[in-house]
């Protein structure tokens, strides 16, 4: 099949008038996709944002038309055994160009960032917040998608002059709708979702989610109770960047080997986050 693009973690095919979507076992970190790879961690994505997508359909229309590969068309169900499970039949859409971030407390380079100046994406924030505090109201944070490299973080007015004021504040308003929606539901199963990024696309002039949804990978997930003590416990890959910066690495090729031990914690967080958001086992 015809390879449409090939990211750091999902491969998609172009199937003519719609995409084949596939996550693999990849992990990236740093703009740097690691070896070994996370075994089923292709598969945990693919249930946990088409759990996310089925229960957001009434707030924000998504990009999914199939999940069963038993109902693919023919040229992907030839490879029924390696796509089971990992991947989805999706519409075609006129992709917006930006990484929409919605944040409900200060970590990562929004953090970063708020040191340096008190300001996150021009956003401008209490004085005296700690890391992991929670914001007074979440904000929207917009990055520009990069292929390669970093994405770079952007005020919404700098948004806004890209792509029109009228689809920015559409943007913002569905995305912090979206997140308030998962913040609470993720709450009430004991765990703090800090922050998260969503893609859009347009179909037939609709705002549409698309790409993945809600994943220990587009997300911060940390465990209420370790919260609430004052300790963050994560599920999500910041157990992987915690040890790779322990390791003295300088985010400069090639990456180190992730040992073991780490490839197997990180696999446990990753199935743990599904059970508790969605009940199932991996």
């Amino acid at each position: 099949m015809p390879v449409w693009r090939r990211g750091k973690v999902r491969d998609v095919y172009d199937l003519g008038e719609t995409l084949l979507l596939v996550a693999s076992d990849r992990l990236s970190a740093y703009d740097h996709v690691l070896r070994p790879a996370i075994p089923g961690k292709g598969k945990i994505l693919t249930q946990l944002s088409n759990f996310w997508f089925e229960k957001l359909s009434e707030v924000v229309p998504n990009h999914l038309l199939e999940t069963d590969v038993d109902r693919f068309p023919p040229a992907a169900k030839r490879h029924a055994d390696l796509l089971r499970g990992r991947s989805v039949l999706v519409r075609k859409t006129a992709v917006v160009p930006f990484e929409c971030v919605a944040r409900g407390y200060l970590a990562g380079s929004a953090f970063r960032e708020y040191r340096s100046g008190g300001l996150v994406c021009g956003v401008e924030l209490p004085a005296g917040l700690d890391r992991a505090s929670r914001l007074p109201e979440p904000v929207f944070t917009p990055a520009t998608k990069a292929e390669s490299g970093h994405d770079e973080n952007v005020s919404f007015d700098r948004a806004a002059e890209l792509v029109g004021a009228e689809v920015a504040a559409a943007l913002r308003a569905r995305s912090l709708a979206i997140y308030e929606e998962a913040r609470a539901f993720a709450w009430e199963r004991g765990l703090v979702l800090a922050d998260t990024k969503f893609e859009f696309g347009f179909v037939d002039g609709r705002l549409t989610l698309i790409d993945e949804v809600l994943s220990p990978d587009s997300s911060r997930y940390w465990d209420r109770a370790e919260f609430e003590a004052g300790r963050l416990l994560a599920y999500d890959k910041q157990y992987v960047r915690d040890w790779l910066d322990r390791s003295g690495w300088n985010h400069e090729p090639p990456a180190p080997a992730l040992p073991d031990d780490v490839v197997r914690m990180t696999s446990e967080r990753y199935r743990a986050a599904l059970t508790r958001l969605t009940g199932a086992a991996a």
